[in-house]
């Protein structure tokens, strides 16, 4: 793994590129704190599930709960929204 900072990450950009094509991973630094990781994209020959598993592994993203589905619209009188409107100019 190479770490660099942005500076010379910018001015070497290609250089970096070929290490990850070649495997490596590269660690972007500010001011000697990690803040990024330039990581080679692996050709995936299974199933999404098998990706999936396999990023979390690699603490790439982290698996959510889905969201619950929003409730459907009730059903609105013909007319409504135009009886709202003319009491609001109607002040």
């Amino acid at each position: 793994m190479t770490n660099v900072g942005i500076r010379e990450a910018k001015m070497n950009l290609s250089r970096l590129l070929r290490q990850v094509r070649e495997g490596e991973e590269v660690v972007i630094t500010d001011h000697g704190r990690a803040i990024g990781k330039i990581i080679p994209v692996l050709p995936h020959r299974g199933s999404l599930e098998d990706l999936e598993r396999d990023l979390e592994l690699r603490g790439i993203i982290e698996k959510r709960a889905m969201p619950k589905p929003l409730p459907r619209p009730a059903k609105a009188p013909v007319g409504i929204a135009q009886r709202f409107l003319q009491e609001d100019r109607d002040g």
